[in-house]
């Protein structure tokens, strides 16, 4: 059987995260991350929230799909200009979203969507590596244009921090770079140690301005797709009093291969922590499973929602799931296209074992006409569904590991 044990960490302002088991198959951990505004079963998924807000959905819809946790991103809440409105109330107020919410340091939207921007970058010392398009990279921050309407912005570690303090999110994250799939081993060291000396940055800023705060801070693992940088950055990173570990720069560009080289490298290095570890940007069912067998204890991606808004739903094959534990085999799970002709006659719910509000009210035929009419209620059932079943996959996975088969 699996080891059972009771690790807790970091108790602090009505947080703390406790290990209940580790799975005797793999490194799989089931676990609880409490904070303020309520407790996260792990391994848990966190949906994300871009600009404060899960799209199309209300914050009742989210309790419903049993949603835990939200990531809002740093970046879309200052360049939106919406980021002294939110400091007045605090994003749960601002946005009615009564969950644990941790936000981004918006280093990875700086690195890839200020890449449209029609500046051509200015980095430090000219060096053509650099991601294009930035206005220019330092030790001391990033100055970027906004994609929207080319405004002038200036990202340090003390700013990141700061506004995320001003958001008033449950966790924050520490200002890092993401470095772009195919960049040179130095260029990457050289991001890597600046990510260090950003973590260290954010710490103390951290440590001067959030005493107050109920919040918690991860730092960020890097090192792009180089072994030995991996390691490095996991044994400085987790050096340092975070509340919780996050890997980064991973699924950005690179085969699946590629990524799960890179994830292991880290967990090789971390695997003995008993802080929470965060997966950034990973959410393909595939991807879930590894991670959590590697012992991954939450992870973000758009995927489920975007899917949902291109009407890619999620099914179980039934004549494959013979019993609970089938339920999460990846190749168990059917991706339905609703906007093929195949379903405009179909009276039948997108998954009948489902208890979403979508499959229990609506049938595929409707929710097909819906794609096809454009009606925006179709973006919202279909979003309904996907994070339903997302959910619904983790706490299978749980269970799992309960049961160590996983």
């Amino acid at each position: 059987m699996g080891k059972m044990i009771s690790s807790i960490v970091n108790m602090k302002n009505g947080f703390d995260f406790k290990i209940l088991k580790t799975s005797a198959k793999s490194k799989a951990r089931r676990g609880i991350l409490k904070t303020p505004y309520g407790d996260v079963q792990t391994p848990a998924f966190v949906t994300v929230g871009t600009k404060g807000t899960v799209k199309s959905l209300t914050p009742q819809n989210l309790e419903h799909v049993g949603t835990q946790m939200v990531f809002v991103n740093t970046y879309h809440m200052v360049v939106s200009g919406a980021l002294s409105v939110v400091a007045k109330t605090g994003i749960h107020q601002f946005s009615g979203i009564q969950k644990p919410i941790i936000t981004d340091s918006g280093g990875f939207q700086m690195f890839s969507l200020a890449r449209q921007s029609p500046h051509i970058i200015q980095g430090e010392g000219g060096s053509s590596e650099q991601p294009p398009h930035l206005v220019k990279i330092t030790d001391d921050g990033v100055e970027f244009r906004s994609p929207i309407n080319g405004d002038l912005f200036y990202f340090t570690p003390e700013f990141s921090i700061d506004a995320q303090r001003r958001i008033g999110s449950d966790f924050a994250v520490a200002f890092d770079e993401c470095v772009p799939y195919g960049s040179s081993d130095e260029y990457t060291k050289n991001a890597m140690t600046r990510t260090h000396r950003w973590a260290e940055r954010s710490l103390q800023q951290f440590n001067n301005q959030t005493k107050k705060q109920l919040q918690q801070l991860f730092g960020v693992i890097q090192g792009g797709c180089f072994e030995d940088l991996r390691k490095t950055s996991a044994a400085f990173i987790s050096s340092l009093p975070f509340f919780g570990l996050a890997i980064g720069g991973v699924s950005v560009g690179e085969t699946k291969k590629e990524m799960r080289e890179q994830m292991q490298w880290v967990m090789d290095g971390i695997q003995r922590d008993s802080r929470p570890r965060h997966l950034l940007g990973i959410g393909e069912f595939d991807d879930i499973v590894d991670a959590v067998a590697m012992g991954i204890d939450t992870m973000d991606c758009v995927i489920p929602t975007r899917h949902g808004r291109m009407g890619k739903l999620y099914s179980f094959k039934k004549s494959k799931v013979k019993n609970k534990n089938d339920s999460i085999l990846v190749e168990n799970i059917l991706e339905i296209d609703i906007i093929k002709s195949q379903h405009k006659s179909d009276l039948s719910a997108i998954d009948t074992d489902c208890m979403c509000y979508t499959c229990h009210h609506f049938t595929k035929a409707y929710i097909h006409h819906l794609f096809k009419q454009r009606e925006l209620l179709g973006y919202h059932l279909a979003t309904i569904h996907n994070l339903h079943f997302v959910e619904q996959f983790f706490s299978r996975i749980r269970s799992a590991i309960e049961e160590d088969c996983l």
